[in-house]
């Protein structure tokens, strides 16, 4: 007979709230309980693992020990474990049901959380969606911090994070972005070598604005940088403008842009490897059964995109 496992899930819940916040205070205050329960419920865990969690400073909050570091990741997997089991015992465990916290890359949103929450609507109404959207890093640090359960961004930067998995969905190939009524609109292709001379204008975003960058290096010659900015619209209607040229990889499904004007969309002949969109998660975690069911549904609506 195997012996009584020494702690409770709800000492972990309390564990993993005081780590995330940095803060018994905010833990309590997140939990609606007395500072006084999460102060005694992490110590009895400490006492009970014969570890230490946290490193307190008086002013300065909690930080996580090692031990503590490990324990915040298989805490999060014994959770979500339990919370299936929960609905399993109540019997309603093929109704797949509860919060899925996704990240999605700023740029993503617009082309895939809708046919997303579109057709989760209808297979799994059970199912509530928190979408968190935002640049990779700050995705890569959600995913380590626990907030989401997984992903949806562009490869890059990602190769640098040892402890996150990746799955490639779909590829986005680079093409470029002219004013409706440039010189090279009709021609359907081009070559980044033939808009040397004009001014770019740069998706100023981590990873991706040097991504754009070294498309144009690759041709020998030095972006003329003119425009930057955070907002992929901003810079269809710079473009529409006639303010410059631009590289990018979703494609909405018109030419016109929020200010009025029109661009016309070049396939690239320059032979440059498209981007990976990919679904990103935290290795040996295991995942709940309805976050797999959403990640099983941004399979289906990239499917298109994959050649």
């Amino acid at each position: 007979m195997t012996s009584p496992v020494g702690f409770t899930l709800l000492q972990l819940r309390y564990f993993l709230e005081a780590a995330e916040r940095g803060s018994m205070t905010e833990a309590s205050g997140a939990l609606h309980i007395a500072q006084s329960a999460v102060s005694a419920a992490i110590h009895n865990l400490e006492r009970d693992l014969r570890v230490q969690l946290f490193i307190r400073r008086r002013g300065r909050g909690l930080t996580l020990t090692p031990a503590g570091e490990r324990l915040r990741s298989h805490a999060r997997e014994l959770l979500a474990r339990a919370r299936e089991v929960e609905r399993e015992a109540r019997g309603d465990g093929e109704t797949i049901s509860g919060p899925v916290a996704v990240g999605c890359f700023v740029t993503l949103a617009p082309y895939y959380l809708p046919p997303l929450f579109s057709e989760c609507t209808r297979r799994y109404p059970g199912i509530e969606i928190d979408v968190v959207e935002a640049e990779t890093d700050q995705l890569v640090q959600a995913l380590g911090a626990g907030r989401i359960d997984f992903a949806l961004t562009y490869g890059l930067g990602l190769s640098a994070e040892p402890d996150l998995r990746s799955e490639t969905i779909a590829r986005a190939p680079a093409y470029v972005i002219v004013p409706a009524d440039h010189p090279l609109a009709r021609q359907g292709t081009v070559e980044l070598a033939e808009l040397s001379a004009e001014p770019l204008v740069l998706l100023d975003l981590p990873h991706s604005r040097d991504y754009f960058r070294s498309l144009v290096a690759a041709t020998g010659t030095a972006p003329d940088v003119r425009y930057r900015t955070r907002s992929y619209e901003t810079v269809r209607s710079l473009v529409a403008r006639g303010l410059g040229y631009s590289v990018l990889n979703q494609r909405p499904a018109t030419s016109q842009t929020y200010g009025g004007g029109e661009i016309a969309e070049l396939e690239l002949r320059d032979g440059s490897p498209p981007l990976e969109v990919k679904i990103a998660s935290v290795k040996g975690m295991t995942q709940t059964a309805r976050a797999q069911a959403v990640m099983g549904l941004l399979r289906e609506v990239a499917a298109p995109t994959v050649p």
